[in-house]
């Protein structure tokens, strides 16, 4: 197959010619069906400028839609002599159209037919995680619901420190998942500018309409300076995958809980036998080694992240060959969220509080805190004078969990955990039309 940039009967040396696609035939397979709806909107723009005939631009469109249709019944690969997924489009619209189909190249590079594919990309696989995560906060306040009263201890250094509940701790998870779909929609709208019509990044000489690529394609707006169209690689995808990271934190956090939840010593959840793995050596042994594997992912994807920032620090102005590097952590890490979010629905949905073992668990101690503040109310002293005696007088200190946990009323405190507010912020969400997904 003859690549896109030979220009004499020189072949590239094989060696070299494997080292810099590396990766690339199995990345591009999963870009190319943006990268065909991209060139469909360029050559859609090609033909408002006169570059193609109105029925040049109906046969390209037909010929790209039947290549689309191939793809997606897996009759489409990229060889290694394809070099990348753009050779295979315009490889194949040439055999099938002779002149017309290499026509398609006008008035763009490779440079930003990989960029304005990645945008696409990134903009749905975006949109698919926010809703699988918001899908996962309401898993989590229907299990706040069901647990409401079913105490646990809170901790702070590692020391039982005041009595909190399964309800409150699942609430914080769901608040936490908001806060990281929101953050997502900032690094959405960042990265939703068009850079197709950027070419190499130093333009054209052809009067390229791109508003009119930027609205067919869904973008929300057109990233300007064809420089920075280059210079964005590798900012976009670092705060992309910081977007990412936030969400394995999230999921990460509750992988660790659950692990020491769990334990002997622990015990405060039963997990369903169908999540659980056992040990070749040791009869007795029920591993959540999905929760340890999510756990160590969010390393992975933080490391996919500094990669990323690494392999652009220092580059200067304009394409480098570099920036192919950044396709697979990305990629990878989008994946690894998704499948990671689903894992964490199925332990949530997975596990049962054990309330008698936790309250058999929980040691006096943990109500000081509330102790010295009922001396406040009933005595009028202060705080710091409540503080002493409470700790000389816990053996006289009568428990009820029910209604200590009831008594914490503080917004988002374990008796006043606020469920309305977060089902109406994750309806609003729900709600909340995904702008410029075409």
């Amino acid at each position: 197959m003859t690549t896109l940039w030979q220009k004499s009967s020189a072949e590239l040396n094989s060696e070299v010619a494997s080292y810099t696609v590396g990766d690339d035939i199995k990345i591009d397979i999963i870009l190319m069906p943006y990268d065909i709806d991209a060139s469909k909107a360029h050559a859609e723009g090609l033909q408002k400028i006169g570059v193609l005939t109105e029925e040049e631009l109906f046969t390209l469109l037909a010929c790209l839609g039947e290549l689309k249709k191939l793809w997606k019944q897996g009759r489409i690969s990229i060889t290694d002599s394809d070099e990348d997924c753009h050779t295979v489009i315009e490889n194949y619209l040439a055999k099938e159209l002779g002149d017309i189909g290499k026509k398609i190249h006008t008035g763009r590079s490779r440079n930003d037919q990989i960029l304005v594919a990645l945008r696409l990309f990134m903009k749905e696989k975006l949109q698919k995680i926010r809703t699988e995560a918001l899908v996962l906060s309401k898993a989590f306040l229907a299990s706040a619901r069901t647990h409401q009263n079913v105490p646990l201890p809170g901790y702070t250094h590692m020391q039982q420190a005041m009595l909190s509940s399964v309800s409150h701790y699942y609430c914080s998870f769901v608040e936490s998942l908001l806060d990281d779909i929101e953050y997502m929609d900032s690094v959405k709208k960042h990265i939703d500018k068009n850079p197709l019509g950027s070419a190499a990044g130093f333009g054209v000489a052809f009067p390229l309409d791109r508003e009119y690529t930027t609205k067919k394609l869904g973008f929300g707006s057109i990233q300007v300076n064809s420089l920075y169209c280059q210079n964005s690689r590798g900012k976009f995808e670092s705060l992309y995958l910081e977007s990412l990271v936030q969400i394995m934190m999230t999921l990460g956090k509750f992988a660790t809980d659950l692990l020491l939840f769990t334990s002997q010593e622990y015990d405060f959840f039963e997990v369903d036998e169908t999540l659980v793995t056992g040990s070749s050596i040791m009869p007795q042994k029920k591993n959540l080694d999905g929760m340890e594997i999510l756990r160590g992912y969010v390393s992975v994807v933080m490391g996919h992240q500094r990669m990323v920032q690494d392999i652009v620090k220092s580059l200067p102005s304009g394409y480098n060959r570099d920036f192919q590097l950044m396709k697979k952590p990305l990629i990878e890490s989008i994946e690894i969220v998704l499948k990671s979010i689903e894992v964490t629905k199925l332990y949530l949905n997975g596990v049962t509080p054990k309330k008698d073992v936790i309250e058999s668990k929980i040691g006096k101690d943990i109500f000081m805190a509330d102790a010295a503040n009922a001396l406040v109310k009933k005595k009028d002293i202060p705080f710091r004078e409540a503080y002493k005696i409470a700790a000389e007088q816990m053996e006289s200190y009568e428990v009820d969990f029910k209604e200590n946990i009831a008594s914490k009323v503080s917004m988002g405190a374990p008796g006043n955990l606020c469920f309305e507010y977060y089902k109406e912020k994750i309806q609003i969400f729900a709600n909340a039309k995904s702008p410029h997904i075409p």
